[in-house]
């Protein structure tokens, strides 16, 4: 019982993200240069939505939902990451693993929803244009978000409550660079084919379910912009749509190989990098793959930057 209670008064010790001691500089250079983008981005898309009348539209709402989701996802493991890379202390308390067990999840689950939903906002668009303003009202637009965040959040109290009920028999060794399910079974020193069966039809629930759903509606959204007749109409609707099945695409394919793919098929190494990728990589690429093929924001940052010319 010693022994198995010693992981919540010495913490845990994150073994980082490659086995080779000599690319930490790298890796720290790299992740934070990523981070100060993803800051930067989402805040924008955030600062523009409330600042801008005209993106206060379902598909701005919905992407500013993305847009702070990305910002606190992010942050609940790089801060901790470079922290780790910067130094030679490499430790995590059982207070803070603990709570990035159920932040990271939490909003990794909210992500996998609200991609849903931002794809149904989009069928609705392209698919339903005359009804579109009845069908996203407010009123909708507010409930959908309120399900993705709080589905999210229920996953993460489950999944992450049943998890923590492993005895770790003082095993310590984290072997990825954040505090996550996959991870956190290793070190359990009992028989986990249970947890690792619930793992897997979690994540089979929140990432190859809704990435089939959403690629169902896109042959559908797909269908819809070959009879649009105006070519402009076509390139705008083809604009929009292709920037969230982009984001799509890079998110739940992380996901699923980091996730649902036997980890025998694959380098430890390669998994690690593969959670680096959708826990850094994709919050930093979301606001810059929505920005630069959609005139709306661009033409919002410019009327912003105008303003503040004419301020100062």
């Amino acid at each position: 019982m010693e022994r198995a209670n010693s992981s919540s008064l010495e913490g845990f010790i994150l073994m980082g993200v490659s086995d080779h001691p000599q690319l930490e500089t790298i890796f720290f250079v790299g992740i934070l240069f990523s981070y100060l983008l993803t800051l930067f981005g989402n805040s924008a898309i955030i600062l523009l939505f409330n600042l801008d009348a005209r993106l206060h539209t379902p598909m701005y709402f919905f992407l500013s939902n993305l847009s702070s989701l990305d910002l606190a996802f992010t942050t609940s493991s790089v801060p901790q990451m470079l922290t780790n890379l910067w130094g030679a202390d490499k430790t995590i308390s059982y207070g803070g693993c603990v709570t990035q067990l159920y932040v990271f999840l939490w909003l990794g689950a909210t992500e996998c929803i609200l991609l849903v939903v931002m794809a149904f906002d989009r069928f609705v668009a392209v698919c339903r244009p005359l009804h579109y303003t009845t069908i996203m009202n407010p009123r909708l637009c507010w409930l959908l978000a309120a399900i993705a965040w709080l589905g999210g959040l229920g996953n993460s109290v489950v999944q992450s409550t049943f998890t923590l009920q492993l005895p770790l028999c003082g095993h310590r060794r984290v072997d990825s660079f954040l505090c996550e399910v996959p991870a956190m079974i290793k070190l359990a020193c009992v028989d986990t084919s249970l947890n690792e069966a619930v793992l897997n039809s979690v994540c089979t629930f929140f990432t190859a379910v809704p990435l089939s759903v959403i690629l169902i509606s896109y042959c559908y959204i797909a269908q819809a912009v070959l009879k649009i007749r105006s070519a402009e109409g076509r390139r705008k609707a083809f604009n929009t749509c292709l920037s969230h099945l982009v984001v799509v695409l890079l998110f739940y394919g992380s996901a699923i190989y980091g996730y649902l793919l036997p980890a025998k098929t694959s380098k430890q190494d390669q998994g690690k990098f593969i959670s680096l990728f959708y826990s850094v990589v994709t919050p930093m690429v979301n606001p810059l793959i929505y920005t630069l093929r959609n005139k709306e924001v661009k033409g919002a940052l410019r009327r912003l930057l105008g303003k503040g010319r004419e301020v100062s």
